[in-house]
């Protein structure tokens, strides 16, 4: 399928987990890729399995380096057409414990890097009717335990992926948010639970059904930024497995 043919798509947190499901996954659709990500290894790994890919290496928490790799993006290829604000973090933190530098820290990652990604990206989406894909979680849409910096940035990438999509609703740009539940990635089998949390609230995000693979939530991350979902604008997908219909 080449969906995706003579189109640029940009996907940040492209070395591991979705961002690497996407990547490969719009490079095997006809997609050039521009996969950024802070861990050069690995994305050059993504780059030999994808093909069709350029990686670009920012610590996206520096607003400067999200405005570069948007810049960079455009100078390789010439244009950009989707944006996928995949990159994010999230770390299991007794609410007292959280000190102001790790708040900070997680905001900056979860949510500052989507704006000024988008902030950037929105000229250039202009010119080619492109669109945004935002990933948050689950944790957007409800409460997660140990998490308040964390659900605080993926409620903020909620209410901004809203907030552009009404902005820009006159133009020729979509903006839309997909909200995965727990996936088998990297991240999930590293995680590390403060001592004294309760493992059964932490293990909610999970859902009755277990933890997805990131190519099934990176399927839906590409119907969205595809043309079969031109009517689909300022959407907020829970892809969870029905965890958050109960």
């Amino acid at each position: 399928m080449d969906r995706f043919a003579d189109k640029v798509v940009l996907v940040t947190g492209a070395s591991s987990g979705l961002g690497a499901a996407c990547a490969e996954l719009f490079a095997a659709q006809g997609a050039q890729v521009f996969a950024v990500g802070r861990d050069a290894g690995r994305l050059d790994e993504v780059a030999a399995r994808a093909g069709s890919t350029t990686t670009h290496v920012a610590d996206l928490a520096d607003p400067d380096a999200c405005v570069a790799a948007v810049a960079a993006c455009v100078e390789t290829y010439g244009r950009l057409d989707v944006l996928v604000n995949n990159a994010g973090r999230h770390d299991f933190r007794i609410t007292t414990d959280v000190t102001r530098a790790q708040w900070r820290n997680d905001i900056a990652v979860n949510l500052d890097s989507v704006f000024f990604l988008s902030r950037a990206a929105l000229p250039h989406l202009l010119e080619t009717g492109g669109n945004i894909v935002n990933v948050a979680s689950v944790a957007g849409v409800m409460g997660e335990s140990y998490s308040a910096a964390y659900t605080a940035a993926k409620h903020g990438v909620v209410g901004m992926t809203k907030a552009l999509a009404v902005e820009y609703v006159r133009t020729n740009v979509r903006v839309n948010c997909v909200c995965p539940g727990g996936m088998d990635t990297p991240q999930a089998s590293t995680i590390e639970v403060p001592d004294g949390a309760d493992w059964d609230l932490i293990m909610r995000v999970a859902s009755l059904r277990g933890l997805m693979s990131a190519e099934k939530v990176a399927q839906v991350v590409a119907f969205v930024a595809s043309d079969d979902a031109s009517a689909v604008n300022g959407s907020i997908l829970t892809v969870d497995q029905g965890h958050t219909a109960g």
